[in-house]
């Protein structure tokens, strides 16, 4: 490993760079330029790293994963690369000296905004395990000029700007114009014999250049750091002064902008031709750079590309890069000359996909004109795909043209990438045991009968330095001095805290820490917005993507209730409960944005009614992201996974709330029923209907109005949703409840909410005996071991991508 940088060492770094890049010194720098030039000096520190352990792996022939997904939502950068890198105090001193805060600087970073949820988060805490385990890999996605959105409230509705987040982030991104590849998209193709060989000649197609910017994520006290690979597109054509000089200047930006759309924006909106036709083109330009950055790599290594499934696994992350399997087969057949059928049996050895959904909306599919007029080398190739797919299921089901033309890839005018994934991979997980036993019986069935042996599960995890060891110190602390610090680099000694369940000293610590990191997220809140918490209040918490079926709905009809139970009786004796809601919903997603503006202007009500607020508070944070999860998931003490059963793949917010001591409120969904089986019965608070019970419902029919008709709590609380908060009516969402825009209550919120009340109630009962409360805690931390994503990584390696890590070259 390399040797840790002295204070002087790097204060003399920081001052050069200042000089080089800002041409000022210390005292004359601003916060920024400070900020600006530390990052470049850890870049440096990371790009070092970088080369020495790329050269021992192309030295040992080792293998490698490259990781593709359309999202990573990193967050900040600098903290945790000066935890993992084992500097964070060095640099605190050296800018001491300058004249500095390190804390301070943290908050010029913005959270890189290359990500939407739950799916970007986990692939950034996979690459902080694999960096962190060692082993050698590399992640691909599109460096999008703008991130996902910053989000506004206005009046309860929910505005989208803007997130501009390169001026402050593209200081850690790496140019690599030596690396510049071509992709291809629209235009004829057309085939000629030449030298022996089928060549494929493409005519009056778009020609776009994917350049590469790296960014280097350092792992916790070990030799690797892994490498993001980000796309941004570039015309080919040079600028076209002819029709600037006669005046068309408009006309001459379009013709050098139109290719720069493809990396503007993260999750374009797609309801209509043009938003479709720039998401599959961002899916393609991000496949198309990669392999062919996969291949340029092997083949400079190895010189040959026969060996590439010993070597390298490509592991697509949901369906978005599944185009990867079309495109490699290409490149292997009209580049390098394969056959057929040795050129997908190395695609089927190299590739492996995860699956993060059982919607059937959500199950990506595009028009086949469409697919056609944009890709139509891989439209032939998918076609061949397809027809000899189809083939082979006639063998595995003869006769049976309706299940086969299900599994298809081709099928009523459609393009379905789930299929895809699933018979160009040799391995497809599910992300909880729970999803993969689904995706097993219900939507991947058919496929499960013919390949059995492709699936498996992987249940995900999260980066527990980032989310425990980083920002929960006190708690670290205190695990460090209980068991010691190995559950740094190995989460299930965590284990061994459960020691401490009876250790009333340990109990009351837990208990102190708590409530100090709710305070610190109380004026944290109250610097930012104004906004005041009861400290002494419950924390209740549901931070996730805004989803009907994620049922903040749910939750918001169970605060109605107390809201109107205060209102009946201001002087009645609760236990004061703030309900915190972290959320973004997409910006064509009606109901959800509906859902948010509830949630606010229930807030807003209980605020103009000092007897009620001072019990009951409703906080909706606004533009929730990384850095403000990091803030207040320590503080929680009530996580809220209230999916309807069999709707959430797994979950990973869950899992930080867990590792943070929060306890559970949450139906047998998802990772929860794992969470459960390690933390036990008595220390979560599980309620509602199972997967089997819901489809049992559906099969004898559904009907919201009798729950509503047989539960005047419930009535009373849908009612008032007519009558409305603030002044605004919400009969919209009581429609919806009742009689719906053709189906009524479509996830059950009426179903499960008596069981959801009566465990709320039982839960808040709970809290009200602290040291049972702080016993549950303890066993919260001490069981989540499992969850990390080291345990992840090491499950993907063994079992999926046939990975070894590279010894570490000092002992950790």
């Amino acid at each position: 490993m390399a040797k840790t940088p002295t204070v002087n060492q790097i204060k003399e770094n920081i001052e050069a760079k200042l000089s080089r890049q800002f041409g000022c010194t210390a005292s004359e720098a601003s916060r920024d330029q400070i900020y600006k030039a530390a990052v470049l000096t850890v870049k440096d520190i990371l790009t070092s790293k970088r080369g020495d352990f790329k050269k021992r792996v192309n030295q040992t022939g080792s293998k490698r994963v490259y990781y593709m997904c359309m999202e990573f939502l990193l967050g900040r950068s600098l903290k945790t690369n000066l935890f993992n890198l084992g500097i964070n105090e060095e640099y605190k001193k050296s800018l001491a000296e300058l004249g500095f805060e390190l804390e301070d600087l943290y908050e010029c970073e913005p959270d890189a905004g290359l990500g939407n949820g739950g799916l970007g988060r986990l692939a950034a805490c996979f690459m902080d395990s694999l960096s962190s385990l060692n082993y050698p890999a590399t992640g691909f996605s599109i460096c999008y000029e703008y991130g996902l959105f910053k989000q506004m409230i206005v009046d309860g509705m929910q505005i989208e700007l803007p997130d501009n987040w390169l001026p402050g982030g593209e200081v850690w991104l790496v140019p690599r114009t030596d690396r510049v590849f071509t992709v291809k998209m629209g235009g004829r193709v057309r085939e000629e014999w030449q030298n022996g060989h089928l060549q494929v000649i493409y005519e009056d197609c778009e020609e776009i250049e994917a350049v590469p910017y790296d960014m280097m994520i350092s792992g916790a006290d070990s030799d690797a750091v892994s490498r993001l690979r980000l796309w941004r597109a570039r015309d080919t054509r040079n600028f076209n002064m002819g029709l600037f000089t006669q005046g068309q200047y408009t006309r001459a930006l379009e013709e050098s902008t139109n290719a720069e759309i493809i990396s503007k924006v993260l999750y374009p909106s797609d309801n209509h031709t043009e938003g479709k036709m720039l998401r599959l083109s961002q899916q393609y330009f991000l496949v198309s750079a990669s392999v062919q950055s996969i291949i340029r790599d092997h083949m400079a290594v190895y010189g040959t590309l026969v060996n590439l499934p010993e070597k390298v696994a490509i592991h697509i992350n949901d369906t978005h890069p599944a185009l990867c399997i079309p495109e490699l087969m290409r490149i292997l057949i009209d580049d390098y000359f394969f056959s057929w059928e040795h050129a997908w049996d190395i695609v089927v050895k190299t590739v492996s996909y995860t699956n993060h959904t059982v919607m059937p909306e959500a199950l990506e599919t595009w028009n086949e004109d469409i697919f056609q007029f944009k890709l139509p080398r891989l439209y032939a190739i998918i076609k061949e795909i397809n027809e000899r797919f189809c083939k082979d299921a006639w063998k595995s089901f003869p006769g049976n043209w309706d299940r086969i033309s299900k599994m298809s890839v081709l099928g009523y005018g459609q393009v379905r990438m789930a299929n895809l994934s699933v018979i160009g991979s040799h391995s497809v997980n599910g992300v909880s045991k729970l999803h993969s036993e689904i995706l097993k019986a219900s939507t991947f069935k058919d496929f499960y009968k013919m390949y059995p042996e492709r699936f498996c599960n992987v249940t995900n995890g999260v980066a527990h330095r980032r989310w425990l060891c980083y920002s929960n110190p006190k708690l670290a602390e205190l695990l460090d001095n209980c068991i010691g610090t190995g559950y740094r680099h190995n989460p299930e000694e965590l284990a061994n805290f459960a020691k401490f369940a009876d250790d009333k000293t340990v109990l009351q610590a837990v208990r102190d820490i708590k409530h100090q990191n709710k305070i610190s997220f109380s004026n944290y809140l109250m610097k930012k917005t104004g906004v005041a918490i009861d400290t002494h209040s419950v924390y209740d918490v549901q931070i996730k993507r805004l989803h009907e079926y994620k049922r903040q709905l749910l939750n918001a009809l169970n605060i109605i209730g107390l809201y109107l139970d205060l209102k009946e009786n201001p002087n009645l004796d609760i236990q004061p409960q703030t309900f915190i809601f972290g959320a973004k919903a997409a910006p064509g997603y009606h109901m959800a944005k509906q859902i948010i503006k509830l949630l606010c202007y229930i807030g807003k009500d209980i605020e103009q009614n000092p007897a009620i607020r001072e019990k009951l508070k409703v906080v909706f944070l606004e533009d929730y992201n990384v850095s403000l999860a990091e803030a207040l998931i320590p503080s929680a003490e009530i996580s809220e996974q209230i999916s309807l059963a069999g709707k959430e793949a797994s979950g990973t917010g869950c899992m930080k709330l867990m590792i943070n001591g929060a306890l559970t409120i949450g139906t047998l969904d998802g990772a929860n029923v794992e969470m459960l089986a390690a933390a036990g019965e008595e220390n979560m608070f599980i309620f509602g209907l199972t997967a089997s019970d819901v489809d049992e419902l559906w099969l004898k029919g559904y009907n919201s109005a009798l729950y509503y008709a047989n539960n005047e709590r419930l009535k009373k609380i849908v009612n008032y949703l007519n009558v409305g908060f603030a002044g605004e009516s919400f009969s919209d969402i009581a429609n919806y409840l009742l009689s719906g825009y053709g189906i009524a209550d479509p996830y059950m919120c009426l179903a499960d909410f008596e069981s959801y009340r009566q465990t709320h109630e039982s839960l808040i009962t709970a809290y009200q005996d602290k040291e049972r409360w702080n016993r549950m805690s303890l066993m919260n931390i001490a069981s989540a071991g499992y969850f990390a994503a080291d345990r992840s990584i090491e499950d993907y390696a063994k079992n999926i991508w046939k990975l070894k890590k590279m010894p570490y070259t000092e002992e950790r």
